[in-house]
């Protein structure tokens, strides 16, 4: 006689398939998790992008200083780490929930480093370099930029975060600031992978096919005007921004990426790139071998050429200065002290050398490479870990020793020698004053002297630039 009772073949039947739903049931509530979790991030991308209406020419100074890229008095650096690190722990948590589903094969090296850890070591001699020259307005860095643009194993693009400015609107403060800031960084990424077609998104009108006749500044950069990227020249269609010593067809994007992947290395020159801080996930992305060069200049210098490239834009200050007024507007004083302040942070970082950018950080005045181009294009190359080529030093001498009729607002022919000082015998004192206080913190840091009176500054034997090393961080 069987102990217990039997249940029925039905009951059994029944339970076993109550037990197969739970596990069902489970796994599905599971990924139903991981989609909310994915659903989040793109609500928070969606969040940023539906802000992205079309620049009110208000807004948008010629200068590429936004007001909503200006920190204020108390600029809110700890608002704009915590939205970054927000940022960080949702995409850490999508990758650690992707593991597990294995949608996503786990990355072989740990991708960051903590400023207590030790750094990534150096790429290998060789390695494919990334070059990033990160600048303001008005300091010499088309100029710079050319040392990198003239040698040939090297991909060169001249402000293609141009498009993204012009495309993309971010309200006032410091969360729109770091919203900006991480939009910039990303396409920046994007194209150190040589990944182009991020920048179709913000090319207006939008390419068709991969091909336009507006990439902002197509002629600075050969490799955007050699073959194969150089299409047959079609009649009738007129390219904004031309190449400059050959005529070449509407830009094809795919061909333009397919040159970018066969170049030895990469670099690029950004003046709308402020934080230095916010390059951590580039330098830390093992897909990469970060350089930074930040390129800076004597601010009244930088004043003084403003005022000329953008006269629209600084109709105040020259009223002011024909008026013969006491004060001037505290708003533009605020936006310069920002400027500087936002340059001086960032110097400031990278001259601490944090484990993240050790080994990737130099910093160069204008008017040393205007002194000595070749010597420091030399050290910058070295630092970069690139061979400098006789082209790139025949180009540097033939363009340092131009006539003074070459050297326009936008030339990158220059009587360098002769050139970075011109500002100081057209300068009224007054206006230099207003700089040397607004900008006094940053111009100390990089060993630029302050004018006492009006005959020091116009004085050619009175130096105003303090004898330094290189700035290079190693």
């Amino acid at each position: 006689m069987e102990k217990g009772l039997a249940l029925p073949q039905d009951c059994r039947d029944f339970l076993h398939s109550l037990r197969m739903r739970s596990k069902y049931a489970l796994f599905l509530a599971f990924v139903v998790v991981v989609f909310v979790f994915i659903e989040k991030e793109n609500k928070i991308i969606s969040r940023v992008s539906d802000k992205l209406k079309q620049i009110p020419q208000s807004l948008v100074d010629a200068n590429s200083t936004d007001p909503a890229l200006v920190l204020s008095e108390n600029a809110s650096l700890l608002s704009l780490s915590e939205l970054d690190s927000a940022f960080t722990q949702l995409q850490s948590r999508l990758r650690n929930f992707s593991l597990q589903l294995g949608l996503q094969p786990a990355p072989e090296t740990e991708g960051q480093v903590g400023e207590e850890e030790e750094p990534a070591s150096p790429a290998e001699p060789g390695a494919r370099r990334h070059v990033l020259l990160m600048a303001t307005t008005r300091t010499g860095s088309s100029f710079v930029g050319e040392f990198f643009n003239q040698q040939g194993n090297i991909f060169y693009l001249f402000e293609p975060l141009w498009h993204i400015e012009r495309t993309v609107s971010f309200e006032p403060g410091g969360a729109s600031a770091a919203g900006s800031a991480l939009v910039y960084r990303d396409v920046l990424q994007q194209l150190f992978l040589c990944d182009l077609y991020v920048l179709e998104h913000f090319i207006s009108p939008l390419p068709e096919d991969h091909l336009t006749q507006f990439m902002f500044r197509r002629g600075s950069s050969r490799s955007l005007c050699e073959d194969p990227v150089c299409t047959p020249f079609v009649k009738k269609v007129f390219e904004k921004y031309h190449c400059k010593n050959r005529r070449c067809g509407p830009l094809n994007v795919t061909l333009a990426a397919e040159a970018c992947r066969r170049k030895e290395h990469m670099a690029l020159k950004a003046v709308r790139i402020r934080q230095l801080e916010f390059l951590q996930p580039l330098a830390e992305d093992p897909r990469l071998d970060l350089r930074v060069i930040q390129l800076v200049r004597d601010p009244r210098a930088v004043l003084a050429s403003r005022m000329v490239a953008f006269a629209g834009k600084y109709e105040t200050w020259k009223k002011w200065l024909a008026e013969g007024q006491d004060r001037l507007r505290e708003e533009e004083v605020q936006r310069l002290r920002g400027n500087c302040e936002s340059i001086r942070l960032s110097a400031e970082l990278g001259l601490r050398q944090p484990a993240w950018l050790r080994g990737r950080y130099m910093l160069v005045r204008y008017e040393d490479v205007a002194r000595k181009p070749l010597e420091k294009a030399r050290e910058m190359y070295r630092f970069a870990g690139i061979p400098l080529t006789p082209q790139v030093e025949d180009w540097i001498q033939k363009n340092t020793q131009a006539s003074r009729d070459s050297s326009g607002i936008y030339s990158t022919q220059k009587n360098s020698s002769e050139q970075f000082e011109k500002w100081r015998f057209s300068m009224p004192f007054k206006l230099a004053q207003v700089v040397q206080a607004a900008c006094g913190p940053a111009m100390r840091l990089f060993g630029y002297r302050l004018a006492q009176d009006a005959a020091s500054l116009t004085n050619r034997s009175v130096s105003l630039l303090e004898e330094r090393g290189t700035f290079w961080v190693t």
